[in-house]
């Protein structure tokens, strides 16, 4: 039986990427997920072949009122929540003095202040019954500044900021937070990579899948209870940092 049989989980940005990975992780390790994404028919076309464990929840995370009120539905597709993965991000890269500042403030918006959102929201419950995960989706470039996207690594060291505080706060409830870091994954995200960019990652072997980021996610979460998996980092054995 795996340790992650029955437990509930919620994913943001669930539709694609390395959130629609790990959903599959975790949904074949035995939980019960609830898909969250805005793209209601891509999400009800997943949650079908997904099986009867993974439910849908259309949620635009930019609706500050709905993420904050987003518990009690969730709560009522799966029960009480024992895993929140923070996933959904967006990525902008680019020089600082050729920037577009609109793109920046979408992109913050989301890796940011509605991550942090959607964790002020599950915490409460999750300290009430002494016990939960709560998992980050975020970078290497959290850790490392990376010169080609100085406002997303600065989006990703706040993630860092605010998960490390956040965790020496709620330890002391039985709640574990934690973040995996991957360096760079074949998502959509990426799509805003120069061309020539792209194809020497996809050359040299610099990229990683997002099921490798999954993998990762379900090593975390399996840990015995008094441990927290505080950063697990993952790069592509040719990335030099």
């Amino acid at each position: 039986m795996s340790k992650l049989e029955n437990k509930t989980a919620a994913i943001t940005g669930a539709a694609s990427g390395i959130g629609l990975a790990c959903a599959k992780a975790l949904l074949n390790e035995g939980a019960k997920v609830v898909l969250i994404d805005r793209d209601g028919d891509k999400l009800q076309s997943l949650c079908a072949e997904l099986g009867p464990n993974a439910h849908p929840l259309v949620l635009d995370l930019f609706d500050g009122p709905a993420v904050s009120a987003m518990v009690p539905q969730i709560e009522g597709l799966v029960g009480p929540l024992d895993i929140f993965h923070a996933n959904a991000g967006s990525y902008v890269g680019g020089a600082a003095a050729e920037g577009d500042p609109d793109s920046w403030d979408r992109m913050l918006n989301l890796n940011i202040n509605a991550a942090f959102r959607c964790v002020n929201a599950v915490l409460p419950g999750m300290i009430a019954r002494k016990g939960g995960d709560v998992v980050f989706t975020s970078s290497v470039a959290g850790v490392v500044p990376v010169v080609w996207e100085p406002v997303y690594t600065a989006s990703k060291f706040a993630v860092q900021a605010f998960l490390h505080a956040t965790r020496r706060q709620v330890a002391p409830h039985g709640v574990r937070m934690g973040a995996v870091l991957p360096g760079p994954v074949v998502t959509a995200l990426l799509d805003d990579w120069p061309k020539e960019k792209m194809e020497e990652a996809l050359a040299n072997g610099s990229l990683m899948q997002p099921e490798e980021v999954a993998d990762a996610l379900v090593f975390m979460l399996t840990r015995p209870k008094g441990v927290v998996v505080r950063d697990l980092v993952l790069l592509p054995n040719s990335v030099d940092l």
